[in-house]
C-alpha cells in the first residue's frame, strides 16, 4: 500500500486545565485508522515520576512517536529535576534537530501542577493563555468549551470533563471514555525556610 493510499490514524482529544490551584490533563480512548475505529479505551495520559517528582504528559498523534517523546521527556526531567520547562525545550530542540526525532508524529501537553506546556514537533513549547491548552483532532472543540467554561465555578476536573463530552459530541474522531488525572500546584517552601 502506497503512502497516499494508506488512510492514516486519526483521533485523540487531550486537554489541560489549571483552575484553584490544581492542574488536569484528560483525553479521550479513541484510536481510528480512516473511518474505522479500531480501539475506544486507549490511554492517552500518563503520569511520570523521574526522580520523585510527577509529571502528566497527555499526547495526540502516533502512539509508538509519543512513548518515544515520553521516554526522551523523562531522561530530560532525570536530567533537570523540578526544571519543567527546561526540559521541555530540551526535548524540543531534538525533536527539531535530530534527523530520527524529526519524523515523529505526535503533540504533547506536560504539566507539574504548576507549568502547563504544550510540546510540539516543530520546536515549539508554548504555555497557553486563559489555562487551557487543548490538542488533537477534536482539540479546538475542547478548547472552545474550556475557555468558556474557565469563568464559571466550576473546577478544573469539572470542566475538563464538560469540555471533553462537548468535543466528543461534535469530533467523531473523539469518543466519551475520558482518562483524566490531575495534580495540585507545588507548595512554594520558599517563604517557609525565608
Amino acid at each position: 500500500m502506497s503512502q497516499s493510499d494508506f488512510p492514516g490514524w486519526h483521533g485523540t482529544t487531550i486537554i489541560g486545565v489549571r483552575k484553584g490551584g490544581k492542574v488536569v490533563v484528560a483525553g479521550d480512548g479513541q484510536v481510528s485508522l480512516g473511518q474505522t475505529v479500531i480501539k475506544g479505551t486507549a490511554r492517552k495520559v500518563r503520569r511520570l515520576n523521574p526522580g520523585g517528582k510527577p509529571v502528566l504528559v497527555g499526547f495526540a498523534g502516533s502512539t509508538a512517536d509519543a512513548f518515544t517523546l515520553l521516554e526522551r521527556l523523562e531522561r530530560k526531567l532525570e536530567a533537570a529535576p523540578g526544571q519543567l520547562a527546561r526540559a521541555c525545550v530540551e526535548l524540543a530542540k531534538d525533536w527539531r534537530t535530530d534527523k530520527y526525532l524529526q519524523k515523529l508524529e505526535a503533540m504533547l501537553i506536560v504539566t507539574d501542577g504548576d507549568a502547563l506546556l504544550v510540546v510540539t514537533g516543530a520546536g515549539d513549547v508554548l504555555e497557553p493563555e486563559h489555562d487551557v491548552a487543548a490538542i488533537g483532532s477534536g482539540g479546538n472543540y475542547a478548547l472552545a468549551a474550556a475557555r468558556a467554561l474557565i469563568p464559571t465555578d466550576l473546577d478544573a476536573e469539572d470542566i475538563a470533563r464538560r469540555a471533553m463530552a462537548i468535543a466528543a459530541d461534535i469530533c467523531v474522531y473523539t469518543n466519551g471514555n475520558i482518562t483524566l488525572d490531575q495534580l495540585s500546584a507545588p507548595k512554594n517552601t520558599d517563604l517557609l525556610t525565608a
